[in-house]
């Protein structure tokens, strides 16, 4: 594996947080874009599993925030976006699920087994933990945004717009480019073509993949997930609400997990949304979780 120091912050420099570009590689080969933020002396280490269609810079601030308070964090693009994305999507064929798999699992192997490590997921990475073959080296999670992806559980508006990228947008978009042109929408990074069809399918169902009669086995895979988690869902999240988050959720079913209901004006942060958790006004929500993170470390 190869690295290269990349640009550094100012403010970040001044805590003494290198920030490092790297390449890991997937199980089947395939390589990864990712950037570590490693301060003096870390304690504990976190890995940043994203949202679908959005690329690792996207938790920069994150990532810088919990390097000051001497953790080690890496993020990474999923195969197929960013920097992890090959120069044409058309013809790239991948599983929806390589991206816990196989991606975020060797993100999980590059981190030091010496470390104690803990896992911030965003909408997806709240799936990929029950998609990990090595979960097990996880001592405890917090994911933002995570839910079951029914509209059924969404607002009417944003059922509408769902509807609508599901059947009348996105199938022609698809079969004219080859892949989904999420940028073009303003909704994210390209995806590419297997994702489109498995999140529509699994969107259909009011637990996700978990009521997918093809995915049973997945419902013994999550079973095996017993770490503690974290998931924290705004109120005015309009695809992932809380009902949604604790559907999704009672597939884990061996784990402690606890839901966290965010109003955003009691947390004087203003509007969230899905998208709202990680950029710089949302600061207050992160202290939580490193909060979270110190308890778990604790005996009991």
């Amino acid at each position: 594996m190869r690295s290269e120091t990349a640009a550094i912050d100012p403010a970040v420099d001044a805590c003494n947080i290198a920030v490092r570009e790297l390449r890991l590689t997937a199980s089947d080969g395939y390589t990864l874009a990712a950037t570590e933020y490693v301060p003096a002396a870390p304690h504990a280490q976190i890995v940043i599993a994203g949202a679908t269609a959005v690329p690792q810079a996207f938790y920069r601030r994150f990532a810088e925030y919990a390097a000051t308070q001497g953790y080690r964090v890496l993020t990474f693009d999923y195969r197929g976006v960013g920097k992890s994305a090959p120069p044409r999507l058309r013809g790239f064929r991948m599983d929806y699920r390589d991206w816990g798999r196989l991606d975020l699992a060797a993100a999980i192997e590059h981190c030091d087994p010496a470390l104690p490590l803990h896992l911030v997921g965003h909408s997806y990475g709240g799936h990929a933990i029950g998609l990990l073959p090595n979960h097990a080296r996880i001592r405890s999670a917090y994911v933002f945004g995570t839910g079951a992806g029914w509209s059924g559980w969404m607002p009417r508006l944003e059922r509408l717009r769902v509807f609508a990228l599901w059947w009348l947008i996105g199938p022609p978009l698809v079969r004219l480019k080859g892949y989904l042109p999420f940028r073009m929408l303003g909704m994210g990074e390209d995806l590419p073509i297997d994702v489109f069809y498995q999140w529509r399918q699994w969107c259909r169902y009011p637990r996700y993949f978990f009521d997918d009669p093809e995915q049973h086995p997945l419902r013994a895979q999550f079973a095996q997930v017993r770490m503690p988690i974290v998931v924290a869902n705004a109120i005015d999240d309009a695809w992932a609400p809380p009902r949604s988050r604790d559907a999704f959720m009672t597939g884990y079913t061996n784990s402690d997990w606890r839901g966290v209901d965010i109003d955003p004006h009691l947390q004087g942060v203003g509007a969230i949304g899905h998208m709202g958790y990680f950029r710089a006004k949302a600061e207050s929500l992160w202290q939580p979780v490193l909060e979270e993170f110190r308890r778990s470390a604790v005996p009991v």
